[in-house]
This record gives C-alpha cells, sequence and structure tokens, in this order.
C-alpha cells in the first residue's frame, strides 16, 4: 500500500511521527524534509508553539530567531523554506518534543476533524504576504528580552501558520485576533512601565 506524502498527511500525523522519533535530537533539516512542501507554515507552527512554553529567560531569542529567517519569506511568496546551515543543523531535544507534543496533537485532531478550507481569499499571494508581515513583526517582538510578553505574540503566530497549513480562514481570524489582543497588552504594558518610570523621576527630582 503507498504511503501518504507529508503534503497529504494532517500536521496532527507528521507532529505523531515527530514525537515518535527515536533519536535523542532531531534536526531542522530533518524537520524541514519531514514536513515536505508545506515546511515554511509548519516550522513557523512548531517554533510559534515552543515559544509558548514557559522557557528559561533568554530561550524565546533563540528559538525565535527561525521565525525571524522563515516568517519574510513568505511575504516574498517563496514556496519552501531556506535557512543558513547553521540553522538547519541545530538540534531540538526529542525528548523534550515527545513530552509536549502529545497534549498539542490531541487538540490539533480535534481542530483538524472540524476545520476546513473557507474564506480562502485570505490566502491569495496577498493575504499570504499580509500574514508572513504580521509573523515577521510578531517574530521581532519574541527575540525582545520581554518578560512574559512571548506568550500571546508566540500563539498568534501558531494560530495563523496553522490557519495556513489548513487554509482555514476562520482560524486565519482568530489568529489576527489573537496578535491584536498580543498588541494590545504590549502596548498597555509599555505605557504603565512608562507612567511608572516618570513618576519615579519625579519622586527623585529635587522639589
Amino acid at each position: 500500500m503507498p504511503h501518504s506524502s507529508p503534503n497529504q498527511l494532517p500536521l496532527s500525523s507528521v507532529l505523531a511521527d515527530i514525537a515518535a522519533h527515536s533519536e535523542d535530537e532531531i534536526s531542522i533539516a530533518d524537520l524541514t524534509q519531514m514536513f515536505g512542501g508545506r515546511a515554511i507554515g509548519a516550522l513557523l507552527f512548531v517554533f510559534g508553539l515552543i515559544c509558548t512554553l514557559p522557557l528559561p529567560p533568554g530561550a524565546t531569542t533563540i528559538f525565535g530567531l527561525p521565525l525571524l529567517l522563515l516568517a519574510p519569506q513568505l511575504v516574498i511568496g517563496a514556496s519552501a523554506p531556506w535557512l543558513p546551515k547553521g540553522v538547519k543543523t541545530r538540534t531540538i531535544s526529542a525528548a523534550g518534543l515527545a513530552r509536549t507534543l502529545p497534549r498539542v496533537i490531541s487538540t490539533l485532531r480535534k481542530i483538524e476533524a472540524i476545520s476546513r478550507p473557507r474564506l480562502v481569499f485570505l490566502f491569495n499571494p496577498i493575504g499570504e504576504r499580509v500574514i508572513g508581515l504580521l509573523c515577521t513583526l510578531l517574530a521581532i517582538v519574541l527575540i525582545l528580552p520581554i518578560p512574559l510578553g512571548n506568550v500571546l505574540p508566540a500563539l498568534a503566530v501558531t494560530v495563523l501558520s496553522f490557519s495556513l497549513i489548513q487554509r482555514d480562514g476562520l482560524i486565519a481570524l482568530a489568529g489576527y485576533a489573537t496578535a491584536i489582543t498580543s498588541a494590545s497588552v504590549l502596548a498597555l504594558a509599555a505605557h504603565i512601565i512608562v507612567i511608572m518610570f516618570q513618576r519615579a523621576l519625579m519622586m527623585l527630582s529635587p522639589a
């Protein structure tokens, strides 16, 4: 019986294969090959997902870098990802993925069961470039050392990239809503920090 190609398998099935990886580490190049022709969207999904996790300080800068390399490729209309050799040979702990992915796969399968191509005009060449530009801006936020500032931007990248894979406009709209929420929260946090800084300066200034 012929095997399905990565392009035909649901993303959850490809992730299940990754979770069952027998080696201790899996390289970015291996992930790219396993995802096949939809590698840009799938890699954005994986790195966005990793950045939503409670990571040690500075980790989102490391995992956000591939996002910053991949997202602009959507803007220029690339069909396959380009990554420098130093990034492609970088590895991720397969054991860590095996612990995290099963919970994600369970949720993905439920969404995939009801997801279908709709509002597909959101994925025309202009629509894909808009998603790529937005993911680029979110990736810039992710590589900045903002305490607790990674979850919403990373979630927005994850949802938008999943919508690309599914060609599901409702999921894309959810991703846009998450991105807007992320921007609002960050803007509010920045505003509060500026006010606190100004008040601190006033308190320290001589009368």
